[in-house]
């Protein structure tokens, strides 16, 4: 009895009725199904939308970024190019200037033998008669040196063993010229040193 006081009856709202036909639950429990349907649809709809916007963004960032890079690289040839171009005119700078310095320099030397020339011009001049008759007496020299080194080939009726001990003996010979031709390579070549040394001197003087 207690339990039963304490139930209270469910309160229907003014003015609306209930409809306990089946046909008219069943029009309403579609309508929301439609309602809940469409709602479904909508919010499906707007994320797509959203996706596809940052999608977008995505894409408009990628090539931000590759433009930015693009410029990057350009700037970064740019510059390179700029500085080959540089030490292309620095390296053209220096050849020319070397160029110039040695001109300078080879102008130089000719005008310290031009000025040796005229100095003792008139002794070359004087002597030059002199010349010619000692390098015609150079020349003779040269033909009796020659003359006298010269050894017979006879090989005529020789045998086996003649003719190996004289191939020996003109192997030797050989050797002893090639020998002394060596020497007379070093000992012009410590010729032409020292003239040139000499020269130095010389120009180093005219400098002074």
């Amino acid at each position: 009895r207690l339990f039963m006081q304490n139930l209270v009856a469910p309160k229907i709202p003014d003015g609306d009725k209930v409809d306990f036909d089946a046909s008219d639950i069943h029009r309403k429990r579609m309508e929301k199904d439609l309602l809940e349907l469409q709602t479904l649809i909508e919010a499906h709809f707007e994320k797509r939308k959203k996706e596809e916007e940052e999608l977008v963004a995505l894409k408009d960032r990628i090539e931000k970024r590759r433009a930015e890079r693009s410029d990057q690289q350009r700037i970064r040839a740019e510059k390179e190019k700029e500085r080959l171009n540089r030490v292309a005119e620095e390296k053209a700078r220096k050849e020319d200037e070397e160029v110039r310095k040695k001109v300078e320099e080879d102008a130089k030397k000719k005008k310290v033998l031009s000025n040796m020339s005229l100095h003792y011009g008139g002794y070359m001049q004087k002597n030059e008669t002199r010349k010619g008759g000692k390098k015609q007496t150079e020349r003779e020299k040269k033909r009796k040196i020659l003359a006298d080194r010269r050894k017979p080939f006879n090989i005529e009726n020789l045998s086996d063993d003649k003719l190996k001990d004289k191939a020996q003996e003109l192997a030797d010979w050989l050797l002893l010229l090639e020998g002394e031709k060596f020497d007379l390579s070093e000992k012009l070549k410590r010729q032409r040193y020292e003239i040139n040394v000499l020269r130095t001197r010389v120009s180093d003087h005219q400098k002074l």
